[in-house]
């Protein structure tokens, strides 16, 4: 029989996983907060039924996961273009800029590195995904469960796991390959570099070691290895804790903001 101190070892040593998978879903911290809470208090109460079928990880994220599917069931995608709809809105807002700026000099977690800002831009654009796809996603590539454990927490058979996966692939690598102006000439998303000439004055440096590391990797032509080296550089960085942390939870709160509206008015 699994006892408290169990749990509250367990929990405690995957928060930080559990904290960054839910603000990847939700975009916002303070309903990370909210439903990170809400899944001890669950697992503390439902201790009992936990027969050992999985790990005590997999159950509390299969906690964790079933009430962020309730949260954002009823909520609208965010679109494709959502960075060109977040960046419209930012230009006529001063504050936003200005609040930027403050953390950018003050804050010990306001640095700005294309990769940090990498991470940022996958959040925002998964959210485009099917609530399923989307869980499958993280769950897989960014936090290491097996497909397997993937079905037990979505309560999906395997294949279907699979399927979720392929298609979540296809339809973020056809995203990136169109959007993204670091590896593709043609990319019409040029907010890395236009954030990136703001906020770090090494920008074309920095800028173009990302370029050759990602044509390195891949070669110009592999969008799924391209891929593989985006969900490589999320898996590295925690949201919460890193560098650049202050300044894209900001960035986060501000996009949250502007996609809530414009989905309303939809």
């Amino acid at each position: 029989m699994t006892t408290l101190d169990t749990l509250n070892e367990t929990f405690k040593s995957c928060r930080p996983q559990l904290k960054s998978y839910i603000l990847r879903m939700t975009a916002s911290v303070e309903d990370t907060e909210d439903i990170v809470q809400e899944t001890y208090l669950k697992a503390h109460k439902n201790l009992e039924s936990f027969r050992g079928d999985s790990s005590l990880k997999t159950w509390i994220f299969t906690i964790a996961s079933n009430l962020a599917r309730d949260f954002l069931r009823a909520k609208k995608r965010w679109p494709e273009n959502v960075t060109d709809i977040c960046k419209e809105a930012a230009l006529s807002n001063r504050q936003f800029f200005q609040e930027m700026m403050e953390i950018r000099t003050t804050s010990p977690q306001g640095d700005f590195e294309i990769r940090e800002h990498i991470t940022f831009c996958f959040t925002c654009i998964a959210k485009s995904l099917p609530i399923e796809q989307q869980l499958c996603l993280l769950l897989k590539e960014i936090y290491a469960f097996q497909v397997s454990e993937i079905a037990q927490i979505l309560d999906k058979s395997e294949a279907m796991i699979k399927y979720y996966l392929h298609t979540a692939r296809s339809k973020m690598t056809a995203i990136f390959d169109h959007r993204c102006a670091l590896i593709n000439k043609e990319g019409v998303c040029h907010q890395c570099t236009e954030l990136n000439g703001i906020f770090n004055p090494k920008q074309k440096v920095q800028e173009e070691l990302m370029k050759i590391e990602m044509v390195r990797a891949a070669g110009q032509k592999d969008k799924a290895t391209l891929f593989d080296l985006r969900l490589e550089i999320v898996r590295a960085i925690d949201p919460f804790e890193s560098g650049a942390a202050a300044l894209q939870l900001h960035h986060l709160t501000h996009n949250k903001a502007v996609m809530d509206k414009y989905l309303e008015e939809k």
